[in-house]
C-alpha cells in the first residue's frame, strides 16, 4: 500500500482504542447477560445476543486496525461510516415501534448511540488530521515582507494556498 492509502496518527490509535474497549466490553456484557437484561431494558434478548454478536468481530477489526503502525485509509472509513450507520440505526429502532423497550432501554439504547457517534466523531477527525500535512514554514513565514512593502515571490502564494484549503475544510 502506498503512504496515500494509510495514515499514522497517535490520535486515531487512541479513538480506535477506546472504541475497541468500549465495543468490546458492551460485546461481552450483552453477550452474556442478554437474558437478564431483556425485562430490565424491555429489549428482546435475541436483539442483545445479535448486537453482541456484531460487536465481538468489530473489536477485532478495531484491535487489528489500531495495531498497525499504518492503519488503512479506507478500512478506517469504513468504521467511521459503520459506527454512523449504528447511530442512526439505533435511533430508527427507537423511532420505529418494533421494540418497546422501557425507560432504561431507551436511554440505554440513546446512551450508547451517543457513545457510538463521539466515536465516529473522533476517527473521523483522526482520519482527517492525518489526511492534512503539517504545514511548513514557506519563505514568507520565515522571512517577513520588506517594510516598504515590497512584493513577496508568486510562488509562495501559490504553493500555500492549496495547503491552506486542504487544512480549512
Amino acid at each position: 500500500m502506498t503512504n496515500a492509502q494509510t495514515i499514522h496518527s497517535t490520535a486515531l490509535r487512541r479513538a480506535l482504542l477506546l472504541d475497541a474497549a468500549a465495543s468490546g466490553a458492551m460485546g461481552a456484557i450483552l453477550l452474556l447477560a442478554a437474558g437478564p437484561l431483556e425485562p430490565l431494558l424491555g429489549l428482546p434478548a435475541g436483539l442483545l445476543r445479535w448486537a453482541a454478536a456484531v460487536l465481538v468481530p468489530f473489536t477485532a477489526l478495531l484491535i487489528w486496525v489500531a495495531g498497525r503502525a499504518r492503519a488503512p485509509r479506507g478500512i478506517v472509513r469504513a468504521i467511521v461510516v459503520g459506527n454512523a450507520l449504528w447511530t442512526v440505526g439505533s435511533v430508527l429502532l427507537l423511532a420505529s415501534g418494533r421494540v418497546t423497550p422501557t425507560g432504561l432501554g431507551v436511554l440505554f439504547v440513546l446512551a450508547q448511540a451517543a457513545a457510538v457517534a463521539a466515536f465516529a466523531y473522533l476517527e473521523y477527525r483522526g482520519l482527517h488530521r492525518a489526511s492534512v500535512p503539517p504545514r511548513s514554514a514557506t519563505a514568507a513565514d520565515r522571512d517577513p515582507a520588506p517594510a516598504d512593502g515590497a512584493h513577496q515571490d508568486a510562488r509562495v502564494g501559490a504553493v500555500a494556498a492549496p495547503h491552506v484549503e486542504m487544512h480549512r475544510r
